[in-house]
C-alpha cells in the first residue's frame, strides 16, 4: 500500500471513529478544502470544520472505497448517513473526494456531491422544490460558513481561557 493511500486510511478511520484529531493531523498546516457547502476553506479552518462537524454528530455513520493514491493525488468515494437540522431529517450523502500530498499530507481536498440531492433530504419539501436554485444554495451556504465561524470563535475563546 502506498503511504499516501495509508494516510487516506487513517483519514477515514478517525472520520468513521470521529476523531477529529487523528482526521486533522492528515493535512498540512496550509491544507485547503472545497465542497458544494464548504468552499474555499484554508489552513485552520480545514480541521475546524472536521472537528465541527465531528463534535455535532449523534448518529453519523462513514462508509468508504476505492482510496487509491500515488506520491501527488489521491481519491476516494464515501457515504456518508446522519440526521440533519432540528426536525432531524434524514440525510445519505454520497461524497467522491479528489485529494493532492505533499511531504506526506494533505494539501488540497476537493469533495463533490449533488448539493440538490442533498438539500432535498436534509431541508425536505423546500430542499426538493427550491434546493437547484442558486439563491438556495447560496443560503446554505452562508449558513455552514457562519456555524463555522461560529465555532472557531467559541474555540478561539475556550483557548484563551485556558492560557
Amino acid at each position: 500500500m502506498h503511504p499516501n493511500e495509508a494516510l487516506l486510511e487513517g483519514f477515514y478511520q478517525g472520520f468513521r471513529w470521529r476523531d477529529a484529531e487523528a482526521m486533522a493531523s492528515c493535512y498540512a498546516a496550509d491544507a485547503t478544502f472545497s465542497d458544494p457547502v464548504f468552499q474555499g476553506l484554508k489552513g485552520a479552518e480545514v480541521p475546524a470544520m472536521w472537528r465541527m462537524l465531528a463534535g455535532r454528530a449523534r448518529d453519523l455513520t462513514v462508509t468508504y472505497h476505492g482510496v487509491k493514491a500515488d506520491d501527488t493525488r489521491g481519491q476516494a468515494d464515501w457515504e456518508a448517513t446522519y440526521s440533519y437540522g432540528p426536525a432531524r431529517r434524514r440525510v445519505h450523502n454520497v461524497i467522491h473526494s479528489a485529494f493532492r500530498f505533499e511531504d506526506g499530507k494533505i494539501v488540497a481536498q476537493r469533495d463533490r456531491f449533488n448539493l440538490w440531492r442533498w438539500s432535498r433530504m436534509a431541508l425536505g419539501t423546500r430542499g426538493a422544490l427550491l434546493g437547484w436554485l442558486p439563491p438556495v444554495r447560496s443560503a446554505i451556504r452562508r449558513e455552514a460558513r457562519k456555524g463555522l465561524d461560529a465555532y472557531m470563535q467559541a474555540q478561539s475563546q475556550t483557548q484563551s481561557a485556558h492560557t
